[in-house]
């Protein structure tokens, strides 16, 4: 068993539309890894290693982003992980100090896009998600109109509904919670409420996936500060400390490739992250009482329900009905408004969720705040494909 690790300082930018803020990537890692230095009250060349993930950028983009901050000479591992980049670079910062290599490491993430769907950067070599097209291709088809990533959680979706007979309102209405929840949220690239009905007229995207239920494109940065129990206790941080309790990341698994949708865009990756992480951490999804999860679409927030233990498999629908996953219910998800209402710059994801949590864990979410949030869970996920699950508990 290795070290305890510690979240001591977090920061990010408000997400923006691409090209609605006249920055660049370093501006933004400068914003965000300034504010988590200065929430650790520690100072930068304290900082033994970083990570710095990003999807978008050329080769060495995670130094040139990080020297914003200052030249010290630290290792600097660049980071590239898919949409579950910003957690793949806290995890390999949590494994640094855990296993003794460092005292306090950061991990930054940031994203400058384009706007639009995603495409394909590069034709002329294999593709890294070949495989997971080629499920998609032999159970579904292929849409030319409709973008690729959301075909691939929409029949995600659909074939949630085929089997356990979901509707396209419990879809919507995951997306209709994650707006609402982004109206108290600066840091947010949207914060206006709909109507559950608005949500559901909005342009259809791919059924049963609504424009309001798709996350947009997104630039932005997020950072986090990883120190072990010394360092805390040194530097006098136990009070703001949040305790990494469990941390875990999968790859796919041969069940991605075996004709099931749900598991082709990474349920089987995500159950068996969590699965290491309630043993890791000793508690299990009915103590959690906040959660950050990878809703890039509404279909994957619902499906991810599931994998994570938080209802049964096959009873989304009803979690969804009860009002289960928000205010007032058994848990809230996505407080910050999630990536569907929040954005998605990918880089920055996961480190915006870890953000959002240490705030919550803390009490320090404003009008957001869950109300005694002692336990915190977070999901972020790629194709092609890692998924990381982490638990977190404010130090004691």
């Amino acid at each position: 068993m290795g070290r305890k690790t510690f979240v001591v300082g977090v920061g990010m930018t408000k997400f923006e539309k691409p090209g609605g803020r006249d920055w660049d990537y370093p501006d933004m890692a400068r914003e965000a890894g300034t504010k988590a230095i200065e929430d650790a009250g520690i100072r930068f060349e304290e900082i033994e290693q970083a990570a710095v993930g990003y999807c978008y950028g050329d080769s060495t983009t995670g130094e040139r982003a990080f020297y914003e901050l200052g030249h010290s000479g630290i290792p600097i591992y660049n980071v590239n992980n898919n949409c579950s980049t910003g957690s793949t670079a806290l995890h390999m910062a949590k494994q640094f100090v855990e296993g003794g290599l460092a005292e306090c490491v950061m991990a930054l993430g940031f994203e400058k896009m384009e706007k639009g769907s995603l495409g394909i950067k590069y034709t002329d070599r294999t593709m890294a998600l070949d495989k997971h097209f080629a499920v998609m291709n032999e159970a579904r088809g292929f849409d030319a109109k409709a973008p690729p990533a959301a075909q691939m959680f929409g029949n995600a979706g659909r074939e949630h509904m085929e089997k356990y007979g979901t509707t396209p309102d419990h879809f919507a209405k995951v997306g209709y919670k994650n707006h609402k929840h982004s109206v108290n949220n600066p840091y947010s690239q949207f914060q206006d409420e709909y109507t559950l009905e608005e949500i559901k007229a909005a342009p259809m995207v791919y059924e049963p996936l609504t424009k309001l239920q798709c996350c947009p494109t997104s630039d932005g940065s997020a950072a986090a500060i990883v120190a072990s129990e010394d360092f805390v206790d040194s530097h006098g941080l136990r009070d703001q400390a949040v305790e990494i309790l469990g941390m875990a990341m999968t790859t796919d698994f041969p069940s991605s490739y075996e004709g099931s949708m749900i598991k082709m865009v990474g349920s089987d990756m995500t159950k068996a992250a969590a699965q290491k992480v309630y043993e890791q951490s000793g508690f299990g999804p009915e103590n959690v009482d906040v959660v950050e999860l990878h809703d890039c679409f509404a279909a994957n927030e619902v499906v991810t329900y599931e994998a994570l233990g938080l209802c049964e498999e096959g009873k989304a629908g009803e979690f969804i009905d009860s009002g289960a996953q928000t205010y007032g219910g058994k848990v809230v998800v996505n407080p910050s408004g999630g990536l569907i209402s929040k954005g998605h710059p990918l880089g920055a994801t996961g480190l915006a969720q870890c953000a959002e949590l240490t705030w919550q864990l803390r009490g320090e979410a404003d009008k957001r705040q869950v109300d005694g949030a002692k336990l915190a869970l977070q999901h972020n996920l790629g194709l092609g494909g890692a998924a990381v699950v982490a638990m977190y508990r404010k130090a004691s």
